[in-house]
């Protein structure tokens, strides 16, 4: 069977569905080629299944912390195999949510596993896709324009291979059954630091090793000193500058033994089970991409500046691509494909331009340049901090550690980049988005009348600090 329509997407996670939707509202007939599940990686193995494990965490140790706000309990209990229904409960509402949008806007769904082809009688050019289905069925989707959104899964470490009892990956801790009592995490950034948080909280005793000489070594010094801080007060051990000897890993008595050496030191760790977060590796083999003219850089496929390939009609976004593996990078990029290949002009944001957040307890979040970065780029600063101990809401939530930094330029006042660690950061950093997009200056920002009691006060307070004008510090 053969079938042509104006877009072709294949994949159907958060940038492939959101393509496809942005390309209905355009009145584009569009196609979507899907081999699990719509929702991709974000709804099913990341996103929103750890928020809500990281949910059920940050409430439980809230909860054994309950008689500092005056509420005496008899007892706290997890219930892991609870908390694990509700994070699939809410899981399958979001999907049900994102198969009701595809029905919505007429969006043809077809399952399978779907394979660019060359050019053949259907179309001169390569780009359409061959569904193989589940009942062996071959469906033909002649493309007009093809957007390729095929994801990532988790890098595997050389060496250190994953075996879904052991050592597993982001995806086999999401399947856990019941906690372990101890978790040796390789790896110190965003994902590493969510699964310490969270299995920290959740009572199991957390072991990180980071090859780096800092956790989060992509996020600003600060946020990462303050992060190391508070995670060791909570009891989690952390070792930076530690290079895994791969060739020790074994497993003896139910437990994993993994040696790292640290500045010519040679050390061992044992627990029930290791958690490999090394990053993320784009799904890009076995989708045809060597019947077209596209090129891979660093193992992802290469685009220009709107997102197209080698091949113009061929466009390629999110986790594929590289850069920010983010899954509201992934919709924009969606958005900023579908609407270039309609004959748009879309905004596309520079990549230090987009919120990054950190879910961790507390939160981070953060846009722009770094401190280093900022002046690496010969930027002359200017800094402002305001710290969560004097924000009268952080002290109404019993979370008062934390700062927001914000760095400016001396001599244009521009907002170069702004860092936040506290409670709920990762809800107000859309504001610090929106002035950097308006190109606002500090003082502007720390204009801005900011309701009081909220947290979103350090913000305002930090922006004043930048000129020496904090009211309350």
């Amino acid at each position: 069977m053969t079938q042509a329509f104006d877009f072709v997407i294949l994949g159907g996670g958060m940038g492939g569905y959101i393509a496809a939707i942005r390309a209905a509202q355009l009145g584009k007939t569009v196609a979507v080629v899907e081999r699990e599940k719509l929702g991709g990686t974000c709804l099913h193995r990341g996103c929103i299944p750890s928020k809500a494990l990281l949910r059920s965490a940050e409430l439980y140790a809230t909860m054994l912390e309950s008689e500092k706000f005056g509420i005496e309990t008899a007892s706290v209990q997890l219930n892991f195999s609870k908390v694990q229904t509700r994070k699939l409960a809410i899981v399958e509402q979001m999907y049900k949510g994102v198969q009701y949008l595809m029905n919505k806007h007429k969006i043809n769904v077809v399952y399978g596993n779907g394979r660019i082809i060359g050019p053949s009688i259907f179309s001169p050019r390569s780009g359409s896709i061959s569904v193989e289905q589940s009942d062996g069925e071959i469906v033909t989707l002649v493309a007009d324009k093809l957007i390729i959104a095929t994801g990532s899964r988790p890098k595997k470490l050389a060496g250190l291979d994953t075996d879904g009892s052991y050592i597993l990956n982001s995806d086999d801790a999401l399947q856990l059954e019941e906690l372990p009592e101890s978790m040796i995490i390789v790896g110190g950034g965003v994902i590493g630091m969510e699964w310490a948080s969270m299995l920290n909280d959740f009572g199991v005793k957390v072991t990180v090793v980071e090859y780096a000489q800092r956790l989060l070594p992509t996020e600003d010094a600060d946020v990462s000193k303050e992060m190391e801080r508070l995670l060791k007060k909570r009891g989690v051990q952390i070792w930076t500058e530690a290079a895994i000897a791969v060739d020790t890993v074994n497993v003896a008595a139910s437990k994993v033994q993994l040696d790292f050496d640290r500045k010519g030191e040679r050390k061992q760790l044992q627990a029930d089970k290791i958690l490999v977060c090394v990053g993320r590796q784009a799904n890009i083999e076995g989708i045809g991409l060597e019947n077209t003219d596209i090129k891979l850089t660093g193992g992802v496929i290469r685009v220009n500046e709107h997102l197209q390939t080698a091949e113009a009609h061929i466009y390629a976004i999110g986790d594929c691509i590289g850069g920010l593996q983010l899954a509201h990078v992934a919709g924009h990029e969606g958005i900023a494909a579908v609407e270039h290949a309609s004959g748009q002009t879309p905004h596309r944001h520079e990549a230090h331009q987009v919120p990054r957040c950190i879910y961790t307890r507390p939160e981070a979040a953060s846009i722009g340049w770094t401190e280093t970065q900022a002046i690496g780029l010969g930027h002359e600063v200017k800094i402002g901090k305001f710290p969560y101990s004097v924000l009268g809401k952080a002290l109404v939530h019993g979370e008062q550690d934390g700062f927001v930094k914000v760095i400016a330029d001396k001599q244009t006042n521009d907002i170069l980049g702004v860092h936040m660690i506290g409670a709920h950061v990762t809800d107000y950093i859309s504001e610090a988005a929106l002035a950097q997009l308006l190109n606002a200056t500090a003082w502007e920002v720390g204009q801005t009348i900011h309701p009081h009691p909220t947290l979103s006060e350090a913000l305002g307070e930090a922006m004043l600090a930048v000129d020496g004008l904090a009211i309350n510090m």
